[in-house]
């Protein structure tokens, strides 16, 4: 039997994957950054489980091409998710090590 904590975790980390392979290749541009990050929120966050979520997009990394926007790569990712299940809540999260865009858990307990 799965218990409620590992569920959360998986739910979680489903979601993380999931938002990062959907959004990577978004045109995306300075002015338009925090349009793109509320989206993804709005998106996310209307998936099961999902209790809160904090996108945030690297600007500086945000180089202009010749049509005046960049594309939302992985090293631009901030991203806090947490998901509860049951009696269970993980908070995971997705950011940029200097070498790859990692998921990671940040905590596991029991609901209050």
């Amino acid at each position: 039997m799965i218990s409620d904590r590992e569920q959360a975790v998986f739910e979680a980390g489903i979601k993380l994957g999931a938002l990062y392979h959907q959004w990577v290749g978004t045109p995306i541009s300075r002015a338009t950054a925090e349009s793109v990050e509320t989206a993804i929120e709005g998106a996310v966050g209307l998936q099961p489980y999902v209790t809160a979520i904090r996108v945030r997009l690297n600007r500086d990394l945000m180089t202009q091409n010749p049509f005046g926007y960049s594309e939302l790569t992985g090293a631009m990712f901030s991203v806090e998710i947490t998901t509860v299940y049951g009696k269970a809540r993980c908070v995971a999260a997705l950011d940029y090590t200097g070498e790859y865009p990692l998921m990671s858990i940040r905590s596991i307990d029991e609901t209050p």
